[in-house]
């Protein structure tokens, strides 16, 4: 069986502000969403503006590797 080569993938998107202030325990938690992305269209990776329940506010979510 080989990999397949569909032109959506599904990526997982992570805070940035929790990822930070992980390492002090200042958050309970980090945020994490998934969602998918076409491979053509956008090859780099994928950061959206989302709302993070650990941080109460709107904050950059990056992709993240699975």
């Amino acid at each position: 069986m080989s990999k397949s080569k569909d032109v959506r993938v599904i990526v997982i998107l992570e805070c940035t502000s929790c990822v930070r202030n992980s390492v002090n325990k200042e958050s309970p938690g980090i945020s994490r969403y998934i969602t998918q992305k076409n491979r053509y269209n956008t090859p780099n990776r994928l950061f959206l503006r989302k709302f993070c329940r650990f941080c109460h506010k709107y904050t950059i979510h990056g992709e993240i590797k699975k």
